[in-house]
């Protein structure tokens, strides 16, 4: 379980394919607070850590990706390559700050950058989501867009904006972004909750 709240940009150091995809992630976590079976969302994937160690480049994991989840997710859409900045958050703990929303790492669809404009310094951006989970996101709600909490400002049909601040961008891979990017989506368990409530009273 996460919150949507990053605490660390990784990067891919290294890919493998043999069966399964295993990717090599950088991060900036101390070696010695991660532990083999930990879990840690990478672009708000959850991921079980396989191995890990430091060496001259600072810390890394090890985790391996199944073909089912590159297929699902914007790792078989943009395709992880070496370099690539993630995002990662840590699994929540009991007693920690809930700062985000309550967030699985399991992505339910992957949305698509439709469109950016600067306001101020902040960027509005507006992302086209899967016909099947647009009914989800609702205005002043809450998405896990690559893992990171956010709030949606306006929905129009499949679309809906999200507003980025300075600090996101800055603690994020957000200020990456880019039209035409591909998006780990993730809708709000409450909204997938209210919906099935709507299904059954129809």
């Amino acid at each position: 379980m996460f919150t949507g709240i990053i605490t660390d940009i990784g990067t891919v150091r290294k890919l493998d394919q043999r069966g399964d995809l295993t990717a090599r992630i950088g991060t900036g976590y101390d070696a010695d607070s991660i532990a083999l079976g930990a879990s840690i969302a990478c672009n708000g994937v959850c991921l079980t850590v396989t191995d890990f160690g430091a060496d001259g480049q600072g810390t890394w994991f090890d985790v391996d990706i199944s073909a089912e989840t590159v297929s699902k997710t914007n790792i078989g859409r943009n395709g992880w390559s070496v370099g690539k900045r993630i995002n990662l958050e840590r699994a929540l703990k009991v007693g920690d700050e809930l700062g985000g929303h309550i967030v699985s790492g399991h992505v339910d669809g992957v949305a698509q950058v439709v469109a950016m404009a600067d306001e101020g310094d902040s960027t509005r951006v507006t992302f086209r989501a899967p016909e099947d989970l647009a009914r989800f996101v609702a205005p002043k709600g809450s998405v896990a867009l690559n893992g990171t909490s956010l709030t949606v400002n306006e929905v129009n049909g499949r679309d809906f904006g999200v507003n980025f601040i300075p600090h996101t961008k800055q603690v994020t891979t957000w200020g990456d972004v880019a039209v035409g990017d591909a998006v780990n989506l993730e809708i709000d368990t409450l909204a997938r909750y209210v919906a099935r409530l709507q299904d059954w009273n129809a």
